[in-house]
């Protein structure tokens, strides 16, 4: 493992929350999710103060897209069905997705990062992975240039881990939390990484989780004890070399600084199920709504999709899919959904409706992107 190679993962501190308090300041301190609807949104009294919906009175079947850390103390996380976590946590103060405002953050927070070192790979909205090898001054420096060029940017929080190798660097980041920074060396592994649950590190999920518990195995350095042999004897041959190597912190994955996308999609999950013949009009708007994302997102990243595909999941959890590819690529969303709606036209619906989704994909550079124009859009539902 060469000793001058430095990584580090920086990733945001409870990020949607955060953003959300970044536009309701009086929040800090409570306990708040973000899961609702348009409908949840706060509503101003003519004094000026806000009064805010309670996940008590939430009603739908979606999930947390995340929790402040107040919240997460009564038990609630992302990920939970939202009327389990109003069981939970009643009084918690609801407020609908915004992803836009997401994404304006997440932008600010990537390019504070690009300020102190250009190479970093892009791994979600809220983290990233940057090779600060090359950057001057210690790690402990280094880390704190990170939080202080994005706390200036954004005014948020984040946590940073700087490590040999990515593996490293990511569960790091996890150790102090929030707003914390943690450098570790390799052989600080053994010490500080082996005691960790064994499902902390990122590809060990609730199945191999599972399956190690029942052969007596719950932390890294239980995997790290065990020989190569009897790992792939009951993981299979590539598993469980895997988890040999991560085990003893081994990771030699570059930053990949860019990739091109494979595909780019939008999908909702509604409320309540809709039919194609009670609920045209809802449905309609939402597919046009669903086109016009993908459609902006084309534009915006500088791409042109050549296949274009929906997904439709119904009541009784089937889900099906359809796409169709172009004779030539496109970006604009009345184009788009043309194509989306020749492929709902080859799908059955008799049932209602869970979820919803358009996907473009086979895509190709378009330098700029055509810019879309205004259009009315007749119902296909």
């Amino acid at each position: 493992m060469p000793d001058d190679r430095r990584i580090a993962h920086i990733d945001m501190d409870a990020f949607f929350a955060s953003c959300e308090l970044s536009q309701y300041p009086e929040l800090r301190g409570e306990a708040m999710v973000v899961a609702g609807r348009r409908t949840d949104a706060p509503r101003t009294n003519p004094d000026g103060t806000r009064e805010f919906s309670r996940l008590r009175d939430y009603v739908g079947r979606g999930v947390l897209t995340t929790a402040t850390y107040e919240a997460r103390a009564l038990g609630v996380h992302s990920g939970m069905p939202t009327m389990k976590a109003a069981r939970l946590a009643p009084n918690a103060i609801l407020l609908p997705v915004n992803f836009d405002l997401y994404r304006t953050y997440s932008r600010l927070f990537k390019d504070a990062v690009r300020s102190v070192t250009p190479s970093i790979q892009d791994v979600g909205i809220d983290e990233v992975y940057a090779d600060v090898s090359l950057t001057s001054g210690s790690s402990e420096e280094v880390a704190r240039k990170l939080k202080s060029a994005v706390l200036e940017a954004t005014s948020l929080t984040c946590s940073v881990g700087i490590a040999p190798n990515k593996l490293l660097a990511k569960l790091c980041s996890d150790i102090q939390k929030p707003d914390g920074i943690t450098i570790l060396k390799f052989e600080e592994v053994q010490s500080r990484i082996w005691p960790m649950a064994a499902n902390k590190i990122n590809g060990i999920g609730p199945k191999a989780s599972a399956k190690l518990a029942s052969l007596g195995i719950t932390t890294i350095g239980g995997i790290a004890a065990c020989d190569e042999p009897w790992l792939i004897e009951h993981f299979g041959r590539s598993y469980g070399s895997w988890l040999r190597r991560v085990s003893h912190g081994l990771d030699d994955r570059p930053v990949v600084t860019y990739s091109e996308p494979v595909s780019m999609s939008r999908e909702t999950t509604f409320e309540r199920d809709l039919h194609a013949v009670r609920h045209r009009q809802e449905l309609g708007a939402a597919f046009t709504r669903l086109c016009e994302q993908v459609a902006a997102d084309l534009q915006r990243k500088g791409y042109l999709a050549r296949k274009i595909g929906i997904k439709l999941r119904f009541n009784d959890f089937k889900t099906v899919t359809r796409d169709i590819t172009l004779p030539e690529p496109i970006a604009n969303a009345e184009a788009l959904r043309r194509a989306a709606t020749d492929c709902l036209k080859r799908v059955e619906l008799v049932k209602s409706i869970r979820l919803l989704g358009v996907k473009a994909g086979n895509l190709q550079p378009a330098g700029q992107a055509p810019r879309d124009e205004s259009v009315q859009f007749t119902l296909d539902f």
